[in-house]
Order: structure tokens, then C-alpha cells, then sequence
């Protein structure tokens, strides 16, 4: 059974300097066996920001038909679901907080309507990565991101020892992390060590 990886690229900016660590890491995945990955640049995924109706908490879905009736069975389907963003004024960038946002869905079946978000049997077996990449050198530079990535990990079933974690700073100028000395092996090592802890999960 392949393992499947669903990758978001957040950045309003293809080919920056997160999509490129999130290529690397991505890479290293791709060079397992039996590894299934798919990767959506979030500013072309069509997902509109969250209306904030609650209608979700009634009807276990979003009264918006956008893109994330497509991402949304993606998410479920996923064994690892990676998101990456560069900081925007200390947070996430836009286009994934609407991601996060649009995760309401899953929070009203899990503590509304109290259904599952995945079959019981696949609970714990799941993983989550954040990789983010920061112009600034401060060392508190991720910290604003943080509890919002925690929490569109936690509605969809990824508990926070479960979440990966890569943040590069100091690399402002798009291109600028091509020249970070530790990046690139980081990414490359954090997908191996991803994909080797998912099939002993999977094999449990």
C-alpha cells in the first residue's frame, strides 16, 4: 500500500524560498518506494476564505463550493499532510491561513456533531509537517504561526506530537535559501526520517 503525501505551497510567490524547501524535502519522499505524492500551490487551489456562518456545525460541510470540496477528501485520504508558508507580517501567509480557516468544517464534525474526521483505525497512524522560511534573523520570528498550524493539525486528526517541524530564517530575497548551509540537507533528512516512522505506523 503506497504511503500518500499531500503537500500545500503556500506562498502567494511560486518557486520562493519555502516552496523550494518544501521541493527538497518532497524530493528526498519521492526517492522511497511506494511513495504517492501530490503537491497544490494553494493560490491556485480556488479556496475562498471562511464565511464564519457556523453553518458547518448543522450541516457537516461547507455551504461554499470552491476548491476545498476537492482538498477536503484529500486531507482525509492523506498518511502525512505537509504545509508550507513563508512569514507574513509574523504569520502565515494568507493563502494558508484560508486553508486553515476553511478546517472549520472539520472542527464542527469533531466537537459539534461529534463524528469522526478519519475511521478510528487510521487515528495516531497520521503525520504532520510545517515548513516555513522567515526573512527576519529573530529567533521568535515563527512563533505567531505556530498555534495556528497546531491547530488545523489537531481538527483534521494530527496530534502535536505528531507535527514535524523545519523553519529556516535569515533568507529574505527569493532564491536566498539556495545559499542557507544547513537547509537543503535538513529538508532532505526530515523526508526520509517522515517517510520511515509513516510505514511503521502503517505496518502497526
Amino acid at each position: 500500500m503506497p504511503i500518500k503525501v499531500l503537500a500545500f505551497a503556500g506562498s502567494p510567490r511560486r518557486h520562493g524560498n519555502s516552496e523550494t524547501l518544501l521541493d527538497w524535502m518532497l524530493a528526498s519522499m519521492a526517492g522511497e518506494p511506494d511513495v504517492s505524492i501530490e503537491k497544490i500551490a494553494l493560490t491556485e487551489a480556488n479556496i475562498h476564505m471562511c464565511n464564519g456562518c457556523n453553518a458547518c456545525e448543522k450541516l457537516n460541510k461547507c455551504i461554499q463550493r470552491d476548491g476545498m470540496d476537492i482538498v477536503h477528501d484529500k486531507i482525509i485520504d492523506a498518511d502525512c499532510i505537509v504545509l508550507s508558508s513563508p512569514i507574513f507580517c509574523m504569520g502565515l501567509a494568507a493563502q494558508v491561513k484560508a486553508l486553515v480557516d476553511r478546517a472549520q468544517v472539520f472542527r464542527s464534525r469533531k466537537y459539534v456533531l461529534r463524528l469522526p474526521v478519519v475511521p478510528p483505525e487510521r487515528k495516531g497512524k497520521r503525520l504532520g509537517v510545517f515548513l516555513a522560511t522567515a526573512g527576519r534573523d529573530w529567533d521568535h520570528v515563527f512563533n505567531a504561526a505556530v498555534p495556528s498550524v497546531k491547530c488545523f493539525y489537531h481538527v483534521i486528526d494530527i496530534r502535536d506530537a505528531d507535527i514535524h517541524y523545519l523553519m529556516v530564517n535569515n533568507v529574505d530575497e527569493k532564491g536566498a535559501i539556495r545559499s542557507h548551509p544547513t537547509a537543503k540537507n535538513e529538508a532532505n533528512m526530515l523526508g526520509k526520517d517522515v517517510i520511515v516512522e509513516l510505514r511503521k505506523r502503517l505496518a502497526a
